[in-house]
């Protein structure tokens, strides 16, 4: 770790949903703002592109679907990007032009087969502009699965910066004790969390991990409005009953020992900002390190499966 701080920023706000060039336009704005106040990370929310479908149910219950549905899906579906690809770079070049390392939740849309399976990633760009990695969210929550697949062991990306070690779990992944485990096991210093999860209990999640992996955690989500949503959407009216803003944020920047460094925010679209001192995650594990000096592996292993997960070889 050659350098002592960073200033991170973390964005709560939604572009359009189902709109890819309103998020890119978002990014951009956001980037700009946060190059002009010293950020050098920038974090944006769970499927920033092309936003989170929150209250529609694409037409599916329990043994039936329909064809509204379906084509609300496939609209969602042709506002995934593919990665690597012409999206990537754009959004590279907007991280090589605001020079910081930008990490965008994005709907990825599957390269190889068919082209038709979509996945939760987020994907991880240098100020240099260069795609350094991406990670696919390995379980989708409760209704999440009927729009993305899961993803594999492959994709547990962390990255090296001058400030530290950089790795994201999305949302309720942060759940899973052997996926954060893993994580630690990497080395992280800096863990984001773009999510969709805007309760109280999250803020708890938040603190516990930061405090269980001696690292800062950084939290970012959608703050969404029913102005977001395309009131031409076959499902538009299943929004009726729900409250408005849909998603209330929540947004937040966590120390290495669970205390808030920025606390969360609610009711409106902003921009957080930190200056981390890196020092302090050595520092606190002086008497706690999950994956050094306070495990026990004598006792308790763990078997990461990192190989990439095909259907089809060909030779």
């Amino acid at each position: 770790m050659n350098q002592r701080n960073a200033r991170v920023a973390v964005v709560q706000a939604a572009p359009i949903l189902f709109d890819k060039q309103s998020a890119f336009q978002k990014i951009a704005s956001c980037a700009k703002e946060a190059q002009a106040k010293g950020a050098q990370l920038l974090l944006f929310p769970e499927v920033f592109v092309s936003g989170y479908p929150r209250g529609l149910s694409f037409g599916a219950r329990v043994g039936s679907r329909t064809t509204e549905g379906r084509e609300d899906w496939a609209r969602y579906c042709d506002s995934a990007i593919m990665i690597p690809g012409t999206d990537t770079d754009l959004l590279g070049e907007i991280a090589r032009e605001a020079g910081l390392y930008l990490i965008v939740g994005v709907v990825e849309r599957d390269q190889a087969f068919s082209r038709s399976t979509l996945y939760n990633s987020i994907v991880y760009f240098g100020p240099d502009g260069q795609l350094l990695g991406k990670h696919r969210k390995l379980m989708p929550t409760g209704s999440e699965r009927l729009l993305w697949g899961q993803g594999d062991g492959s994709s547990l990306t962390v990255i090296d910066t001058p400030f530290g070690r950089i790795g994201g779990l999305i949302c309720w992944e942060n759940y899973m004790p052997l996926a954060r485990t893993a994580m630690y096991a990497k080395g992280i210093d800096i863990l984001v969390t773009p999510t969709a999860d805007a309760r109280d209990t999250w803020q708890a999640t938040l603190k516990h991990i930061a405090c269980e992996g001696r690292c800062y955690v950084l939290s970012s989500n959608q703050y969404v409005t029913k102005a977001m949503y395309p009131q031409d959407l076959n499902g538009y009216a299943e929004l009726e009953q729900d409250a408005d803003p849909l998603c209330r944020g929540g947004s937040a920047i966590v120390g290495p020992l669970g205390d808030y460094v920025a606390e969360p925010v609610y009711g409106e679209e902003t921009i957080l900002y930190a200056d981390l001192d890196m020092s302090l995650v050595t520092a606190s594990r002086f008497d706690f390190d999950v994956v050094g000096h306070y495990n026990r592996p004598d006792i308790f292993q763990l078997h990461v499966n990192e190989a990439s997960q095909s259907i089809v070889t060909f030779g």
